[in-house]
This record gives C-alpha cells, structure tokens and sequence, in this order.
C-alpha cells in the first residue's frame, strides 16, 4: 500500500473542518470507553487499517484491555459486554451499515434505557465522524502501524 494523497496535499479546511467536529466530540460527557469502542468497532467494520491502529493504541493506553478489544468483531458472543456497551455496538454497526430495508426504531428504544436523547444524539455524531475520517484515511492511503500515542492526541 501507499500514501495517494498526503497531508500537504489537503485542500485547504478540510482537515481543520474535521478536527472542529472532533474537538466538540473530544468535549462531550460521553464515557471514553464507550467512544473507544465505536471507534475501534466502525474501523473493523470498514477495515481501516491506519484507524484500527491507532484507536487500539490509545484505547490501551486509556486503560481498555486488549481482550475487549480483540473481541469487538464477535461481541454478541462475548461476556464482557456491558448491556449498554452491547446497544452502543449494535447502534453503531447499524448506523455504519445503513441497511435501507430496516428501521432504527428498535435500536432507539434500546439506547434510551440507557441514554437521553441529547446522548443519542452525540452518540450518532461519534459514528459518523469515524465514519468520515475511515472513509478519508482508506481514500487518502495512509499507511498503517506508525502512529504513536501522544497525549494531546485524540482522533
């Protein structure tokens, strides 16, 4: 694989117009982990390499086990699931997939055992903004395996 478009290469805005958007996500009072998981399980779905990468990283360095992690692509199967973590992940499949034959009726009636509607609706914000910088990283090629954690880092 190799890097199609660079940084450098960016139209001017569009990468600060995305990082506004994750700055405002960065500020809300959603747990980390739940964002962790979102991230790390719309990047499997969308096999974004470079994002799988760095959201394992930083999720690890929050304090997220590696087990937990590794298991998100079969997290239906396993134990260690919280039922609110398990509607988050669900939600986030769904939204990520956007089958057009099925409705979101069921899902929102599980998140709101769980969360306000305020919440749902950053929790909809979080998948579409991984979605987005999936879609970007995949287009763009950046490479996978070289990103490292820094603390003022959260993408």
């Amino acid at each position: 694989m190799k890097e199609r478009i660079s940084y450098q290469e960016l139209p001017n805005g569009l990468y600060e117009s995305l990082k506004h958007v994750q700055h405002f996500l960065d500020q809300n009072d959603l747990s980390p982990t739940l964002k962790g998981l979102i991230k790390m399980r719309v990047s499997q779905i969308n096999s974004c390499a470079y994002c799988i990468d760095m959201h394992y990283k930083e999720a690890v360095h929050a304090g997220e086990t590696p087990l937990r992690l590794i298991s998100l692509t079969a997290w239906r199967e396993a134990p260690y699931y919280s039922a609110k973590e398990e509607a988050v992940l669900e939600f986030a499949e769904m939204l990520t997939h956007l089958p057009a034959e099925q409705h979101s009726d069921g899902i929102h009636d599980k998140l709101k055992t769980h969360f306000s509607q305020a919440e749902i609706a950053m929790l909809t914000l979080e998948v579409i903004q991984i979605n987005s910088w999936n879609r970007l990283v995949r287009s763009f090629g950046l490479i996978a395996g070289k990103y490292e954690i820094h603390e003022s880092s959260k993408n």
